[in-house]
């Protein structure tokens, strides 16, 4: 089976028509796979990945973004961990997002990622992105009030707005090799019941669980509604969206390396030759190591 295939049918690169209720979060694409084929499927992308990884760090000419959100228990943490597992530490920096700081709020949303983006050669990933300003802030409006903001900017114009600034920006960095791979992991309901419950019941997942996932699950329709509303608006062929189903892990870390290297590869990525003078080196050193 070729993972490439698992691409296309989440990959939203045009999002004016996208509906969430059409992605069903059980989905696996009629995949029936038994847990040894499944991990020996993984590992095969994982090894291909840490490939391209290579290839990107020789290259030196571009990075990649690697964003995740989700509503909570989706699995973004168990997907970077998984997926991740072969990519090679030092080329490759991981960033988890938490509420702002007290000196992140006095300075623009965008501030804290811009410092934390990927430089050429490198894979940063996102969990959880700029993207929080138009969920969280957006179901939580009193989060606007700590952000600083004159009340003129503050109207009912400001999400479609932080949209066409996030387009902007991302767009801008793509035309600088900064290539960005988003992922929206969708869970469903009862599944994130089921694993939230889960928590409750295994003593070494308690540390997982928080009240405040369950204060938020009471919000899960607005939730809904500011995803599919953030997809439709940023999904772009610069930077698509992938949507994908998270109710089956083994399923969604398959799609999600699938992904990621599908964006590597059409990066063209290759080893630099050596110039002239270098392959004089190269041939120099030879010879001294010979005589060794």
């Amino acid at each position: 089976m070729k993972l490439a295939k698992l691409v296309k049918p989440y990959q939203i690169a045009k999002g004016r028509r996208f509906r969430l209720k059409d992605v069903d979060p059980g989905d696996t694409l009629g995949l029936d796979l038994d847990p040894k084929t499944a991990k020996e499927l993984l590992q095969a992308g994982i090894e291909r990945l840490a490939e391209l990884q290579e290839l990107l760090y020789a290259d030196n000419r571009w990075s990649l973004l690697v964003i995740f959100q989700a509503m909570d228990a989706a699995g973004k943490d168990s997907a970077i961990k998984h997926v991740m597992s072969g990519v090679n530490p030092q080329g490759c920096r991981v960033y988890s997002f938490k509420a702002p700081s007290e000196e992140d709020l006095r300075h623009d949303y965008m501030w804290r990622s811009v410092a934390r983006l990927p430089e050429s050669g490198y894979i940063g990933i996102f969990n959880r992105s700029y993207y929080e300003e138009t969920l969280v802030v957006r179901v939580h409006r009193e989060m606007l009030d700590r952000q600083h903001l004159p009340e003129s900017l503050v109207g009912p114009k400001i999400w479609k707005q932080r949209f066409e600034d996030i387009n902007a920006i991302e767009r801008f960095w793509a035309r600088n090799g900064i290539i960005t791979c988003k992922f929206f992991l969708h869970v469903s309901k009862a599944e994130q019941r089921r694993r939230f419950l889960k928590r409750l019941e295994e003593p070494d997942k308690h540390w997982k669980f928080s009240t405040h996932d369950l204060a938020e699950r009471q919000h899960w329709d607005e939730y809904a509604a500011a995803y599919q509303e953030m997809i439709c608006a940023t999904a772009k062929p610069e930077a698509p969206w992938h949507v994908v189903p998270a109710d089956n892990k083994w399923f969604t870390r398959l799609v999600v390396v699938a992904a990621i290297i599908d964006r590597l590869e059409d990066l063209g990525l290759k080893y630099p030759k050596p110039d002239a003078a270098m392959e004089r080196q190269l041939r120099a050193a030879k010879r001294a190591l010979t005589r060794a």
